[in-house]
């Protein structure tokens, strides 16, 4: 992934093979305190929804670098000794790698869980951008139908709206495991910055 400081980008990944990456309510909340350890030292979250087999996340980039020994960042001792940064790019593999041994071992699996690469496209980058997406091999795509809406609100929309496109709720604050709900004042969750949020979008579900 190439991530810019100051731009705004939609991260996802899914399961190796389209395989569940979460099996209980536990490994969704063990997978967010995952992020809130490994991402949130590097952006703010704008929107964010796990599904059964795949996650999206919507966050403005603050810092491309952070110091290993930095107090919001796990380090190891090897770590310490051989680099002084670490980026978010090895950080969110850092994460995703943490994450698949903790399921290997709950699930018996071996290899790998998610995909190689996870995928990020620049919500606020001028150059690059794709218009337009479509449902690829259950990879997460926006479908562009309101031109008239900025492109920070089609990507936030979308994010929310995936559970009830994959008939699991009737209405994105029914699923859990997004932030719709804290958008909706249903919760007080702590991982998105609402503050940066109603900068770039509205919720509007």
């Amino acid at each position: 992934m190439q991530l810019g400081k100051g731009n705004l980008y939609h991260i996802y990944n899914q399961g190796n093979n389209k395989r569940k990456i979460f099996f209980n309510r536990n490994n969704y909340l063990f997978f967010l305190k995952k992020v809130n350890t490994y991402i949130t030292p590097y952006a703010d979250i704008i929107a964010w929804c796990l599904m059964p087999n795949h996650f999206h996340f919507m966050v403005l980039i603050n810092e491309i670098e952070l110091p290993v020994t930095s107090n919001t960042v796990t380090a190891t001792l090897k770590d310490s000794i051989s680099r002084k940064n670490r980026s978010i790019n090895d950080s969110i593999g850092i994460m995703l790698r943490s994450y698949t041994r903790a399921i290997n071992k709950q699930q018996n699996f071996s290899g790998k869980l998610f995909r190689e690469k996870t995928k990020a496209e620049c919500i606020s980058c001028h150059k690059g951008i794709t218009p337009s997406y479509i449902m690829q091999n259950g990879v997460t795509k926006i479908n562009f139908k309101h031109p008239d809406q900025q492109y920070p609100q089609v990507c936030f929309n979308y994010i929310h709206d995936n559970p009830v496109k994959a008939k699991l709720v009737i209405k994105a604050t029914d699923w859990e495991f997004s932030s719709a709900m804290d958008f909706a004042n249903l919760r007080d969750g702590k991982l998105v910055n609402k503050k940066v949020a109603d900068e770039y979008v509205r919720f509007n579900l």
